[in-house]
């Protein structure tokens, strides 16, 4: 039987809920086209914009971004990572940053909400505090699924391993990492993070990044990966939209864990 096969979808998202989700759709589709049978979107793939704009951006579960994600995955039969979006929450003037798997029948099966909120300032470079829009999560989420145990991040997240271990402990043997990484930071630390993540914690890792010019005024990074748990880049993409698909290969992924039985060694726990 043949290896299923991930996707990884490049996007530049903008301002309009509509445009970004007709965008997603092709290509989700075209990732579908490609035998693609776990299908991941970036972070704040739906809707991106100034805070000041920000108004009914928020939307609950179920609402429009939900049903979009479940719709799409139950026709074309995959299993979808709503990347990222803003989730309504009971906090008047914030909202999560959330993440949702969706399996083949359209149930939602996982929804993380980030933890790590990215507050920082880089003189001359990038201000964010995403805290200020933001309330964080606090659950560590995986889902079994056919394909394996999925865990479950946003961006930021990748510069905690401590999140990680504990996903790969819960059993994941592929994690998601949706993610806006600028250009400054993503040219420095976007793939020795990815990797590293992948290598301490023997697993797929599938990270698709934003790209462009960002409706905060920042170049966006793009060069999204999925990574393999020896720590080889087997996709990557440039700058631009794009769709990038690499083979899950669980023997793979056994043997390294069984010559190299780094997991259960492991003497600190976090």
């Amino acid at each position: 039987m043949p290896n299923p096969i991930a996707a990884a979808i490049q996007m530049q998202s903008g301002p309009v809920l509509a445009a970004n989700l007709a965008r997603a759709d092709v290509l989700v589709r075209t990732a579908a086209e490609r035998g693609a049978q776990l299908i991941v979107l970036p972070e704040v793939f739906a809707w991106r914009g100034l805070r000041a704009d920000e108004g009914t951006a928020p939307s609950p579960i179920p609402g429009p971004v939900s049903d979009f994600l479940s719709r799409l995955a139950a026709e074309l039969r995959v299993i979808l990572v709503g990347g990222s979006f803003l989730e309504r929450s009971a906090h008047a003037t914030r909202s999560y940053n959330t993440s949702l798997l969706v399996d083949a029948s359209g149930a939602i099966r996982a929804t993380y909400r980030k933890m790590h909120l990215f507050d920082v300032d880089l003189p001359g470079r990038v201000t964010v505090r995403e805290s200020d829009g933001r309330v964080p999560g606090s659950d560590v989420v995986t889902a079994a699924t056919e394909l394996g145990t999925i865990g479950m991040s946003i961006c930021y997240d990748l510069r905690f391993p401590e999140l990680y271990r504990r996903l790969a402990s819960a059993g994941a043997t592929i994690i998601t990492i949706p993610a806006a990484f600028t250009a400054h930071t993503g040219a420095a630390h976007w793939e020795p993070l990815i990797r590293a993540r992948a290598i301490e914690n023997q697993v797929y890792v599938i990270a698709p990044n934003q790209t462009g010019t960002s409706p905060h005024g920042f170049a966006d990074y793009g060069h999204s990966m999925i990574v393999d748990p020896w720590g080889t880049v087997v996709a990557r993409a440039g700058e631009g939209e794009a769709v990038l698909t690499a083979e899950i290969d669980a023997d793979h992924l056994a043997r390294i864990r069984q010559e190299m039985p780094c997991l259960s060694h492991a003497r600190l726990l976090s």
